[in-house]
């Protein structure tokens, strides 16, 4: 594409952005739950019908997790929901409504379908997150790079994340990329099984998310399907687990210290 046509593409893409109806929602609001208002709401004005709910993966009990008579912070009876912010409500705000607009146009041009490749919009402590369903990740890792008006041009790496309590969605590896033209960055999620743990590689769109990908693995156990060499890159080779998982034991070792044993951390009370 030439600059002139880029050019007019991005100012009618813009036009077409003005004329937006201003808070104008895609999905219908919620009344939330007491469990996720107590941990905390998204930074989303709320509508008309309350704001959408959040999603509760666990509830912790005391201070510290700690079960049976272990626990001595005297807020044994601490109740915080674990919760994650849920889907979030035109306007978004600032630019991520622009950036919204337009990777809709590109992957709805492509055939994709936005709605099919992104499961939802998130804006949670001023901050855009894009929850990819994993078919799509390359597609829509490409779409962010390429495209005039968007340009993430720069990765930061792939991370990985493990919640237990989220079932079907345990493992999510996480992509923060940067926008060094336009000056902006966010960040999308994918999220899968820990039965199936396989996400496509980026590395074709995303050369420096090589070994970040081969660490996501090696930690939590995701397996990046089409990586050029995917193997462990901090554990040795045949070591069995992901130590970065939550349900990983802690180990380790007794250490002595004047006379006294203190044991390693999973033989010490029990904390969650």
């Amino acid at each position: 594409m030439s600059d002139d046509a880029e050019k007019n593409d991005s100012a009618e893409r813009k036009d077409a952005a003005a004329a937006a109806k201003p808070g104008e929602a895609t999905t219908a609001a919620q009344p939330a739950t007491a469990a996720a208002l107590e941990a905390g709401g998204q930074n989303v004005p709320p509508g008309p019908a309350g704001r959408t709910p959040l999603e509760v993966v666990d509830v912790r009990q005391g201070m510290f997790g700690v079960h049976g008579s272990g626990d001595t912070s005297g807020y044994g009876g601490l109740v915080v929901p674990v919760a994650m912010p849920g889907p979030s409500e035109r306007p978004y705000g600032g630019w991520f409504d622009e950036v919204v607009d337009v990777l809709t146009e590109v992957l709805d041009a492509s055939g994709t379908g936005f709605a099919n490749a992104v499961e939802s919009v998130v804006v949670d402590r001023e901050e855009l997150t894009l929850h990819v369903a994993r078919q799509h990740v390359v597609e829509v890792a490409r779409a962010l790079r390429d495209d005039p008006d968007l340009r993430f041009e720069l990765s930061l790496g792939v991370s990985g994340v493990h919640y237990p309590h989220e079932t079907g969605r345990e493992l999510h590896a996480v992509y923060h990329v940067v926008s060094v033209t336009h000056g902006r960055r966010l960040r999308f999620e994918v999220a899968v099984p820990e039965g199936d743990p396989h996400v496509p590689s980026t590395t074709a769109v995303y050369p420096t998310n090589d070994w970040h990908e081969r660490e996501t693995y090696d930690f939590f156990g995701i397996v990046f399907d089409g990586h050029p060499g995917l193997a462990r890159i901090e554990m040795p080779d045949d070591w069995v687990g992901h130590p970065q998982r939550k349900d990983y034991p802690l180990g380790g070792i007794p250490v002595e210290y004047k006379g006294a044993t203190v044991p390693p951390p999973d033989q010490r009370r029990s904390y969650s």
